[in-house]
């Protein structure tokens, strides 16, 4: 099970997200609180897996919390919270400790996928953040990511990873390793359940970590 807190000044949105999470078999909020102070008292109490984290709170907010989260609980995982999509803002916020971004105004799906893939691997990151600024972030170890890489990806498979790696399409692949756009799919597909990712941001952290790609 894992445990969640979520820290959110904006009582509708976070007794939305709670509702939401709660609807997930695999997930617990064990608590919720309207600022960094609350947060950091409630984890003093309490065994936490993953927090949930707005950015723009008052008394505490986001921000210094994250340093303080870092420095007094840096088992505890943190998924961000926030309106703002820039790719440096998000890139900041990595290198301050915090393992996954999500925008407010993102599908329910993807919280919940953030949340399982915080879980397992470690990490969590949107198609928004490009890979010059992933390889960054793996370069300067500011990300640890963790891969269930036990079966070898095949020759094939390791083409269209790369190609992946450099920005290109289904079909601009498929035009390059002549195979049908179908088949690419199917091989990345296959390569994200190898590696135990779960999108695109996902494989690039992989190929990078693994001296596969450099940009």
């Amino acid at each position: 099970m894992i445990k969640l807190a979520l820290a959110d000044d904006q009582v509708m949105f976070r007794r939305g997200l709670v509702m939401l999470l709660r609807d997930m078999p695999d997930a617990q909020v064990v608590f919720e609180c309207s600022n960094g102070e609350e947060l950091l008292t409630g984890l003093k109490g309490n065994a936490i897996d993953i927090v949930l984290l707005d950015l723009e709170m008052p008394v505490l907010n986001g921000m210094d919390t994250m340093k303080r989260l870092r420095a007094e609980h840096p088992d505890v995982k943190v998924i961000v919270l926030s309106m703002h999509g820039e790719e440096k803002f998000i890139v900041h916020l990595m290198e301050l400790g915090a393992n996954g971004y999500v925008l407010k105004t993102a599908e329910p799906d993807e919280i919940e996928n953030a949340v399982r893939s915080v879980s397992t691997s470690g990490y969590h990151f949107s198609e928004m953040v490009s890979r010059v600024m992933l390889h960054g972030l793996v370069k300067k170890e500011k990300i640890k990511p963790t891969f269930s890489d036990v079966e070898p990806l095949t020759e094939r498979e390791l083409d269209v990873l790369r190609l992946i790696c450099q920005e290109l399409t289904t079909t601009e692949i498929a035009g390059k390793l002549f195979l049908s756009p179908r088949t690419v799919e199917g091989y990345r597909n296959n390569i994200l359940q190898k590696i135990g990712a779960r999108n695109t941001a996902g494989i690039v952290v992989y190929a990078m970590s693994k001296g596969l790609y450099t940009p």
